[in-house]
């Protein structure tokens, strides 16, 4: 009886701790600048973008010489990840110095921070590079590109495309052509047609699909059969579908506009219910993809840093789901909170527990306070209707692009995740419309 008796007082014990916990973790925090109040309507419809840094406190040209200085340590300071080359310097690569390649990632990347800052000649030396190195100009995957180049040799990696890329790209050209115009040189618009047109001309043949999954109607893997049925939740950016419905003009606008409205169901299922992180990769039903590259697909690390920076990009811009996405930040946001402000780590399983095998990167295989996945859960600020949010904003005010503690530096994700935070909580990021053309 007395050994029962202590069972039931341990258990009613633990349950008592984990309700006090997980109380704690859902309490706000007390700050004289009060609750975020996340704006109600996208910039599709006001044409405005929030200054979270501003609303903060920060003074503007603090803002203005934090995001110059963050583009300057990237494109142009002693560490940057953008090299012109060429016999007149006419093309330039983005490189992850850690992994010694190029990759569809990085030059999409690059060339929506050109965009987003009015630099045409950055743009066009990138693309120049893109198209030469990385596109096929022939064959199953024409107009496609290669993920992984070597930037010394322009040698191809890996011929393979990944999904993401050619994703990004479509909206970076069709951003150009909005702001640039399409006689200068590069016609944008045509660049961006010749891709769109290449996706709906792969059919499977020779193994080569759509970069969407047309019965799901939500984005590969791979656009390949090796990763047509599968997807990636940080792959999933429902505001630059409604771009393309917007500008490509190609007649699948309303196909477009549906698979923004799938990609937000998708993430509503991808985020966990109660810490929000999502696994690296799953299947469409939004279930963790398992056994495949070595199990890790299924825990949440690099990949799924981008999805609350995602998921905010598509709150500022278009803000139909608003409902979901304020309750997802409060969600993710408390659990971080949590384990520390000035700590949190940035790899999970899903469910907030320890992953049994840590990611490696650049030689290194340990947790820590990235500095990407700090930038992406502050950017995250835009839908928070808690003051906690403010922490998560001074958190990445403060932070800065250098080497770790055990040396790990990491300019390239860390840097232009950074980067692409700032651009949201100053309102920097934004739908490049015919009416900034130049």
């Amino acid at each position: 009886m007395r050994k029962t008796f202590l069972l039931i007082a341990l258990f009613t014990l633990c349950l008592s701790s984990s309700v006090i916990s997980s109380e704690n973790n859902t309490a706000d925090v007390n700050d004289p600048r009060g609750k975020m109040k996340p704006w109600d309507k996208g910039a599709w419809e006001t044409g405005k973008y929030r200054n979270v840094f501003l609303e903060a406190g920060y003074k503007q040209e603090d803002i203005d010489a934090k995001l110059a200085k963050a583009y300057h340590d990237l494109f142009e300071g002693p560490n940057r990840v953008y090299f012109e080359v060429g016999d007149n310097n006419d093309m330039a690569y983005v490189t992850d110095i850690k992994n010694r390649d190029a990759r569809t990632e990085g030059l999409s990347y690059g060339l929506m921070v050109a965009v987003q800052f009015n630099k045409k000649d950055v743009f066009d030396k990138l693309w120049r590079w893109t198209v030469k190195y990385m596109q096929h100009q022939e064959g199953p995957s024409e107009a496609y590109f290669a993920w992984s180049v070597n930037p010394q040799t322009g040698r191809q990696n890996s011929g393979g495309s990944a999904s993401d890329g050619e994703f990004y790209f479509v909206t970076d050209l069709l951003f150009a052509s909005n702001r640039w115009g399409n006689d200068t040189g590069i016609n944008y618009y045509a660049e961006a047609r010749r891709i769109l047109d290449a996706m709906w001309a792969k059919d499977g043949t020779n193994g080569i699909t759509h970069v969407i999954n047309l019965e799901s109607k939500m984005i590969t893997f791979v656009p390949d059969r090796s990763g047509y049925s599968w997807t990636d939740p940080s792959y999933h950016i429902p505001a630059f579908y409604e771009v393309w419905a917007k500008y490509a003009k190609d007649g699948h606008e309303d196909f477009y506009l549906e698979c923004a409205k799938v990609s937000r169901e998708y993430l509503q299922k991808a985020c966990h219910p109660v810490t929000g992180l999502t696994p690296d990769n799953t299947e469409f039903t939004g279930e963790a993809r398992r056994n495949r590259f070595g199990g890790g697909s299924s825990a949440f690390g690099f990949d799924s840093w981008r999805v609350p920076m995602n998921i905010a990009l598509d709150y500022s811009w278009s803000c139909k789901d608003p409902e979901w996405q304020q309750d997802y930040c409060k969600r993710l946001q408390n659990f971080l909170f949590a384990r520390g402000i000035d700590k949190f780590e940035d790899q999970f399983n899903p469910d907030g527990t320890a992953r049994q095998r840590i990611m490696g990167a650049g030689g290194y295989q340990t947790l820590r306070h990235s500095l990407g996945w700090v930038s992406t859960t502050a950017a995250a600020s835009l839908m928070s209707t808690q003051a906690k949010g403010w922490k998560f904003v001074d958190e990445v005010w403060n932070a800065k692009l250098e080497p770790y503690e055990d040396g790990y530096f990491d300019p390239y994700y860390d840097g232009l995740l950074y980067l692409f935070s700032l651009m949201h909580l100053s309102g920097n990021y934004q739908i490049i419309t015919p009416d900034m053309a130049q």
